[in-house]
């Protein structure tokens, strides 16, 4: 029997309906500031999706294009700029960045009151400690898809593959919060596929094109994959999906996964900074 398909998608909908609804009883307009640096097409595609998403929800929203030859402190000057706006109550960089400009200096630079992608050291800090704030959107979507099953978290063995600051850390930080028993691992974890067979929750992000195969999964187990691989012009994650489903309890594809999700809860940070 195959697994059940969290649709990111349509979970992503029902998040933005809600926000529409908070808004309706609040008076003020929620302002998104994203900056891009360079023409990645990547990064193109993904801020017309964030715009469309602020547009549907009624934020107000911004994009700073600069020049792929920008200096690190221009970049900086003009965070530093936007956050003094009271009409900008989040700001996003896009990545990647340019090879001149160090990715967790300009994050850094981002004062947490205004950091929507919740990455500042004191955001994540705080996450640390399980104190509420925001939480990076990556991690955070995730949650919503595994709390989407009707399954518990606590209890639960959880494997993360994968150990980013963006999201492997991050999202193991959130189950250990939920009383999971996580487990991390990496390119230099022994013996790999005994680990993610314990797991009832595997979350695959490794950038590894369909790097997770049927025989590393718990049966009913729900697998969560975060990978975005473009191979022949086609997106495919970092879980042999058509595979694994046949294993698996619940399962996201790519795309219309783990991409809508981090992208409302990209809205949904940028609210809480509003609300501050």
């Amino acid at each position: 029997m195959s697994a059940e398909i969290l649709n990111g998608t349509r979970l992503a909908q029902s998040i933005r309906s809600q926000i529409r609804k908070k808004l309706k009883k609040l008076n003020l307009t929620p302002g998104l500031a994203v900056i891009q640096v360079g023409d990645d097409p990547a990064s193109t595609i993904y801020i017309k999706h964030k715009q469309r998403d602020c547009f549907k929800v009624n934020f107000h929203s911004e994009v700073h294009k600069l020049p792929a030859n920008t200096t690190q402190q221009e970049l900086i000057n003009i965070i530093a700029d936007l956050s003094t706006r009271k009409n900008i109550h989040g700001i996003l960089v896009q990545m990647p960045l340019p090879a001149q400009i160090d990715e967790q200096t300009v994050i850094d630079s981002i004062p947490p009151e205004k950091d929507a992608d919740g990455l500042n050291p004191l955001n994540l800090g705080n996450l640390f400690i399980n104190r509420e704030g925001v939480t990076p959107c990556t991690p955070t979507g995730i949650i919503r898809l595994i709390d989407s099953t009707g399954l518990p978290i606590e209890g639960q063995q959880a494997v993360c593959v994968g150990r980013s600051h963006l999201v492997g850390k991050p999202i193991g930080i959130m189950l250990l919060n939920r009383n999971a028993t996580v487990t991390y691992c990496h390119s230099r974890t022994m013996d790999l596929a005994e680990i993610t067979k314990q797991a009832d929750i595997l979350i695959a992000a490794v950038g590894n094109p369909e790097f997770i195969t049927a025989d590393m999964v718990k049966p009913k187990a729900i697998v969560i994959d975060v990978g975005i691989n473009s191979i022949n012009d086609r997106l495919i994650g970092d879980v042999k999906f058509d595979e694994v489903k046949q294993v698996a309890g619940f399962i996201t594809p790519v795309p219309g996964g783990v991409g809508p999700l981090t992208r409302a809860m990209l809205l949904e940070n940028t609210l809480k900074l509003a609300m501050v």
